[in-house]
């Protein structure tokens, strides 16, 4: 009985999913935009007039009756105020979509009348983030252009959705309000702080090369041995010298060599960094090692609690490390460290970013799942911290008090 009624369910699902879909469309084209004109004072306007039109046709009360057709005349007033027709080409323009925290961001609105006459006073409304700026129209005759300049706040890393542009209409009771949207939302990325670490002199990459593996390759930097020519080999690769003594085509055979590569291993659990000051720090010197990568034009792996960075270019990476937000986990620096090393094999250099809440113990247990002969840094970030450096066995542990110290502390530490 249960599979016939589930059946039959999943039938009549089926058969209605057209007419639902359809109802659904023309619900959200016809019926929503003229409900969402209502404020929520302007329903509360309409349920008074109901109820008092309600009472005073069944309880004969005639202060009721009046209540009701107040509240008519002011809905009547309120629709005169929102009808009428705008014609405008608007223009949204950040001049920049890509900030440092500090950076004076600045955009600009442009309004043009394109109507045949002119149009009344009007505002426009800009979400920015969880604000609205509101600039107000004048009268514009045909073809007159209105700008106003306006500067998005940039004391946080945060993307800010800017826009839609949208005009308003209402009346003075804001009972109803009429919005028409002009432009596209478009996205600001106030990006972290970061700081010059003044190339290879920062001392985190030593070698060029890289070290040497135990695997053999046919074309790499690092001469191994000679070994018989086979086909298909590349020409190039051939020993004439050795050729012309021995009369037997021998080729070159290299040892593949560990580039340069760099993992950042960054813990975004907020219960290891004592303020969201000091997780704000991390971030940055996340960022800022990895525009030095970039700069040097080296490898480069950073993740964080919640997964892979992109790192394909400096402002992928950038982007990518704006949208990071910290969170109470239960995962910790031993676990982003481990799922790091797991996913960086190839690594020549390991860096764990943190706050100053783990103990010597934890940055050791974090470390240890890197593998033998990658160097390996620990970064602590808190404000306050006295820049210095200390060693626990084989990792280097590197205290940042202050983002303008890593060039200097990324130095000591290489000595």
């Amino acid at each position: 009985m249960q599979d016939r009624w589930r059946r039959l369910r999943e039938s009549t699902a089926v058969t209605t999913e057209p007419a639902r879909e359809a109802a659904t469309g023309w619900w959200g084209r016809r019926v929503q935009p003229v409900l969402d004109v209502v404020s929520p004072l302007g329903w509360l306007v309409v349920s008074i007039t109901v109820i008092s039109w309600i009472a005073g046709l069944v309880f004969g009360w005639a202060e009721a009756l009046i209540a009701g057709l107040v509240g008519i005349f002011l809905l009547l007033l309120a629709v005169g105020f929102i009808l009428g027709r705008s014609s405008y080409q608007v223009e949204l323009d950040l001049a920049r979509s890509r900030v440092a925290v500090g950076d004076r961001a600045v955009g600009a609105i442009e309004v043009t009348n394109t109507a045949d006459k002119a149009l009344m006073p009007a505002a426009m409304e800009l979400p920015v983030g969880r604000a609205t700026a509101v600039f107000q129209l004048p009268r514009m005759r045909p073809g007159a252009v209105h700008e106003d300049l306006f500067t998005i706040p940039t004391n946080r890393r945060a993307v800010i959705t800017v826009g839609p542009v949208r005009s308003v209409r209402q009346d003075p009771l804001s009972l109803l309000r009429r919005q028409l949207k002009w432009t596209e939302p478009e996205d600001l990325y106030v990006h972290p702080r970061t700081v010059a670490l003044q190339g290879s002199s920062a001392g985190f990459i030593r070698d060029l090369e890289g070290l040497p593996t135990k695997d053999l390759s046919s074309a790499d930097v690092s001469f191994h041995a000679l070994r018989d020519y086979v086909p298909g080999d590349d020409r190039r690769h051939i020993h004439w010298k050795t050729v012309a003594r021995t009369n037997k085509l021998m080729v070159r055979q290299f040892e593949e060599t560990r580039r340069a590569h760099l993992a950042l291993a960054l813990s975004t659990n907020t219960s290891e960094y004592a303020t969201e000051n000091d997780f704000e720090l991390a971030i940055s010197v996340a960022a800022s090692i990895g525009l030095e990568a970039f700069k040097e034009q080296r490898n480069l792996s950073i993740r964080s609690h919640a997964g892979p960075v992109h790192t394909e270019t400096g402002r992928n990476m950038l982007d990518d490390m704006t949208r990071i937000e910290g969170k109470p986990l239960r995962k910790t620096s031993v676990d982003v460290a481990r799922e790091t090393a797991d996913n960086v094999p190839n690594a020549s250099v390991f860096f764990l970013i943190t706050g100053d809440q783990p103990t010597a113990g934890d940055l050791r247990r974090a470390t240890n799942h890197v593998p033998p002969g990658v160097r390996a840094f620990a970064v602590r970030c808190a404000h306050g911290l006295e820049t210095q450096r200390a060693n626990i066995g084989d990792l280097t542990v590197i205290s940042i008090g202050d983002l303008q110290d890593l060039g200097l502390a990324l130095r000591k530490a290489a000595a």
